[in-house]
């Protein structure tokens, strides 16, 4: 199970430079939007995930899969293939704010998700002054709304 909430961000107003934190290149992209099949590579790892509806709260698996899997896929993918650079960022009680620096047609878009152990984890939270808007409740900010 996916507990998330994800947040607008103004990169110049991050309080810290991002090149002091641990960062992922990931690049996606959809099989199937509804329900979510998505394909990733991040770094050099390989990945098929099927989510379930929902906004907040979305089923999740991952399953592994080999470079050749992913190259296949990836040109059978519906939309643009989507490219952005995540920065993990310690938030402390155990959670991590993943900041995802779009990259391409998606520039200069930002977002914050973060994920949570619980409902009343992720419903309790309070986000810190330099995120933005909310936008958790909105399915355009979904990576698979976007690939479109």
């Amino acid at each position: 199970m996916e507990i998330e909430r994800k947040f607008l961000i103004d990169p110049d107003q991050l309080p810290f430079p991002l090149t002091d934190l641990p960062s992922h290149h990931i690049e996606q992209g959809y099989l199937c939007t509804e329900p979510v099949v998505r394909i990733r590579r991040e770094d050099n790892d390989y990945i098929l995930t099927y989510k379930s509806k929902g906004l907040m709260i979305r089923e999740e698996y991952n399953l592994p899969l080999t470079q050749e899997a992913y190259v296949h896929l990836r040109t059978k993918i519906d939309g643009k293939l989507i490219q952005k650079r995540r920065y993990l960022i310690p938030a402390g009680q155990g959670l991590t704010v993943e900041l995802d620096v779009f990259e391409g047609e998606l520039a200069p878009l930002c977002l914050a998700e973060v994920e949570f152990p619980d409902e009343d984890s992720a419903r309790s939270y309070i986000p810190p002054e330099w995120f933005q808007n909310e936008v958790t409740y909105d399915p355009s900010y979904h990576n698979s709304s976007l690939s479109k």
